[in-house]
Parts: C-alpha cells; sequence; structure tokens
C-alpha cells in the first residue's frame, strides 16, 4: 500500500496514468491556491481555496513522509530518511507552503496574528511545480551537467562589466557620480536593456558604449546556445 502511494505521489512514469493524474492535480491545487496572491482584496470564494488547498497540501506532505523510506535502501536508511526528509529541499518547500495559512485558522489569537507575516512564504507554492514537472527536471539536469560551461560564461560576463565600468568611469568622470554607476551602466549595457537614465555623452564614450553593447549581445547569447545545446542532447536521450 505505501509503495503505491510512494509510486504515485513522485514524478509520474509514462505508463502510470494515477501517478500522471495525481501529477496534474497537484498542479491545478498550486496554480488555484497562487490566484488569490494575485488581488489586494480577499472575498469568501478564495477563502475557501486557501483552506482546500492548504489541506491538500498537508495530505501530501504527509504522504511524502510516510514513504519518505522508499527513498532509501536498507533499514538503517530507511530510519535515516524519515529524520531527514523534512529537512530536504523540497520538503522545505513544501513547509514554508503550509506553514502561512494557520493564520487563518488562528486569527482570533492576537499573538498568533504574527504567522499573518508568513503570508508572504505562499510565493514558495510556485516551486513546488518543480517536482510535478518532467520539462523542468530536464533543464535542471542540463543545468547540472552545463554548470562548468554556465560557470565559465558568468565569469566572463563580470570580467566585462567590471573592465567596462572600469573604462568608462575614466572616460567619462563626470557622468558617472561612483564605481558603482559605471558598473550599473555596463550591466545594463550587457543585457542591451539600455533604461537610459545614465549615458555617456562624450564621443569616446559613446564609442565604447558602442563596442560593449556589441560584446555584451556576444556574451548573452553564449549561455542561450549552451542551454539549448545541453537541452537537445537531454531530450535525444529519453
Amino acid at each position: 500500500m505505501r509503495k503505491r502511494l510512494y509510486e504515485i505521489i513522485e514524478l509520474s512514469k509514462d505508463d502510470d496514468k494515477l501517478s500522471k493524474a495525481y501529477d496534474f492535480f497537484m498542479m491545478f491545487v498550486i496554480i488555484a491556491s497562487l490566484i488569490p496572491l494575485a488581488f489586494k482584496e480577499t472575498n469568501n470564494l478564495f477563502m475557501v481555496v486557501e483552506r482546500v488547498s492548504t489541506a491538500i497540501f498537508i495530505i501530501d506532505y504527509i504522504l511524502r513522509f510516510v514513504t519518505a523510506d522508499y527513498r532509501s535502501e536498507g533499514t538503517s536508511g530507511r530510519i535515516k530518511a524519515f529524520v531527514l526528509y523534512p529537512f530536504t529541499p523540497l520538503a522545505i518547500v513544501d513547509l514554508l507552503a503550509i506553514i502561512p495559512s494557520f493564520g487563518i485558522i488562528a486569527s482570533g489569537f492576537k499573538m498568533l496574528k504574527l504567522f499573518r507575516l508568513l503570508r508572504t512564504f505562499r510565493v514558495f507554492r510556485a516551486f513546488k511545480i518543480i517536482r510535478y514537472s518532467k520539462s523542468v527536471m530536464i533543464i535542471s539536469n542540463v543545468m547540472k551537467k552545463q554548470k562548468e560551461s554556465l560557470l565559465a560564461v558568468c565569469v566572463l560576463a563580470a570580467a566585462y562589466v567590471l573592465i567596462c565600468a572600469l573604462i568608462i568611469f575614466n572616460v567619462e568622470p563626470d557622468t558617472f557620480d561612483n564605481f558603482f554607476s559605471a558598473i550599473y551602466w555596463a550591466t545594463v549595457s550587457l543585457t542591451t536593456m539600455g533604461y537610459g537614465d545614465i549615458y555617456p555623452v562624450s564621443t569616446i564614450g559613446r564609442i565604447v558604449t558602442m563596442v560593449s553593447s556589441f560584446v555584451g549581445i556576444a556574451i548573452v547569447a553564449l549561455p542561450s546556445g549552451i542551454i539549448t545545446a545541453g537541452y537537445m542532447d537531454e531530450i535525444n536521450k529519453q
């Protein structure tokens, strides 16, 4: 019985229709629980959605806890699994998605109204979708496998920002009050956003801006290519 529960609540397999149905149901509940966050006002419908979704999250958390031993092998490993499960990243996200809702249940107690401050943690419910999405898991695997290449791009981008900031700060000292403003400008140039709040006015400064923009486009394109190539490889393997 517990083993079947474990198979259902974990990421669905291609031939397990019940597990797939559970995943889609949980994704629907997660999305529904986030809808009230898009409104400043609350109403009876939002209160019902909040309480029902919280009850479902609690049941899901309990089911995952009582089947945590199936993630480990051996008796000692199973006991350890029960102890360590509440401290795993996804279990913490699940708990953070549940705790703020107890402020509604205990709203009659002034001291417990402090739990309303934790309402902001309900946004963690969005991260629960990671558990039920195969596409997100594929992207996660790509990020892990391509971490060295992506790290190299990050180092290159950081070096670009610092070098451009140093150049523009010395070329136009009157335009940039401090070095942080130069870093801000270099970062905006890297992403080609161009807010226009800080910009060079001299000819040399504009030339530096044009060159840095072309280089920035190339740097921004690198991680996209790396992730796309890794994603395609992962899809082909599956």
